[in-house]
């Protein structure tokens, strides 16, 4: 096997025993990038020679004793919403192209401190404002998307070009490239990991997390990310639950919430087949499936976009003024349109969001935790406007894959997406599994049971070398 496929819990535990260095590791995942990149175009920003020089330092401090823990010399690529000084910070669009932060972000802050080494940056949907990422490709398919905003940090991952990545999600741009490339993605509790630092889509949905290539991994990265940071009062003072896995792979006792209305509407026949494969899994660990009704669900789409929409036209207010001609078009129509919703329809949505949270909070009184798919359909092919379902409904691809992950946001609730096999094309299934708030121990140890029965999912492999 070579060194870049291995997960982050695989190479950790060799650089701890000493049978890996940083210097190897990040050697072979540079030499994976320089292979594979000109075809998945996962970076923006490729920093080889500093990644050289953290490797380097990162295994003279190991050598010397000093380990600093579990992230300790493995490589990672961010977002290109995730400031890092002295290296471009662009989010993926001309209206920063020029830009060079001065300061890191609170979450570079955090990866430095641990030891990890930065790679460099992926791509993203421009300014996270869409779900297909459309300068990079599927490493599974490089006709298809790999999904959005965090579409780079995805294809990074699952090509064996970063061994994790940080994304963010605030309709779910981690969640939904995880599911089309075949990895975890881990949208943390609002609040847990702050966002200071990180360009804004929409300041009440957004959050920032891991991208892995297993459960185990996603725990590890969290680990290193949470907790309270002056510059985001919206940061948790309380961390929550250690994410540490419960020992043993059983389930026993553990109520998994199968949703009979929303989650299975309006989805692909094989992506359900996947998903309710999965379910009996996690009974045969001894989890307990109980029917659960999705609160609100005529309310959802309508009160993600009257949230998202007018909060994103307002942090580009300024650049939407003077450059509009910098941005896409399918950004700036968008951000146009913003400025026409009503502050009325705005609060509204507030209020609603209020609403469902109660509602929320009160279904997950009766279960632990619930399982339904990621996103209604696998990677669309990159000129695909549409999906059109059995009752002949046309709906965007944008709007489908953020259906079934928008509640999360809304609500704020930890959800995780993890590989759940594969469609007859060879395309990546996402299973979706929701928490409790500060629930993110409990999603993690149901995921984990389920991937220790399932395995991993594989490293895209058929990639022209």
């Amino acid at each position: 096997m070579n060194a870049y496929e291995l997960s982050l819990t695989q190479a950790s535990a060799a650089i701890a025993d000493g049978s890996l260095s940083p210097v190897e590791l990040t050697e072979s995942v540079l030499a994976r990038l320089d292979a594979v990149d000109a075809h998945v175009n996962a970076y923006v920003t490729v920093a080889a020679e500093a990644a050289r020089a953290q490797a380097a330092a990162a295994a003279r401090e190991i050598a010397a004793g000093r380990r600093r823990g579990p992230l300790h010399g493995v490589p990672m690529a961010l977002k290109d919403l995730i400031d890092t000084a002295g290296m471009a910070t662009t989010s993926s669009s001309a209206v920063r192209a020029d830009r060079v932060p001065t300061g890191d972000s609170a979450v570079a802050t955090r990866l430095k401190e641990a030891g990890a080494v930065l790679v460099g940056k992926a791509h993203t949907h421009e300014f996270a404002y869409g779900l297909t990422t459309p300068q990079t490709r599927n490493p599974w398919r490089l006709d298809h998307v790999p999904g959005g905003s965090s579409g780079g940090s995805a294809a990074a991952v699952a090509a064996g070009t970063a061994t994790f990545a940080l994304g963010t999600d605030t309709g779910g741009s981690i969640r939904v490239p995880s599911a089309l490339t075949g990895v975890v993605g881990l949208k943390p509790t609002y609040g847990l990991v702050p966002r200071y630092g990180v360009a804004s889509l929409s300041w009440s949905l957004d959050h920032v997390g891991p991208i892995t290539r297993t459960v185990k991994d996603a725990g590890l990265v969290l680990d290193a990310l949470v907790g309270h940071h002056p510059g985001d009062p919206a940061s948790l003072d309380h961390p929550g639950e250690p994410q540490v896995l419960r020992p043993g792979a059983g389930l026993e006792g553990v109520r998994v919430g199968v949703p009979v209305n929303y989650y299975f509407d309006h989805v692909d026949p094989q992506v359900e087949a996947a998903v309710r494969k999965a379910l009996e899994s996690l009974v045969d660990l001894g989890a307990r499936l109980v029917d659960v009704e999705i609160p609100m669900s005529e309310y959802i789409q309508a009160t993600q976009w009257g949230l998202m929409v007018p909060e994103a036209t307002a942090y580009h207010e300024q650049h939407l003024h003077t450059t509009p001609e910098l941005y896409g078009p399918d950004v700036r129509v968008l951000l146009e349109a913003g400025a026409l919703v009503p502050a009325t329809d705005y609060l509204r949505a507030q209020r609603t969001r209020t609403l469902m949270r109660d509602e929320w909070s009160r279904l997950l009184d009766d279960v632990d935790v619930i399982a339904a798919p990621t996103v209604p359909a696998t990677a669309a092919k990159a000129d695909q406007e549409t999906f059109r379902w059995a009752d002949g409904t046309v709906e965007t691809v944008s709007d489908a894959y953020v259906r079934l992950a928008a509640p999360a946001n809304i609500t704020g609730l930890p959800a995780l997406s993890l590989p759940a096999g594969f469609d007859s094309a060879g395309l990546p299934i996402g299973l979706q599994l929701m928490g409790r708030p500060l629930g993110e121990a409990t999603v993690l140890h149901v995921a984990d049971a389920y991937e220790q029965v399932r395995g991993p999912a594989p490293l895209a492999d058929h990639l022209p070398v």
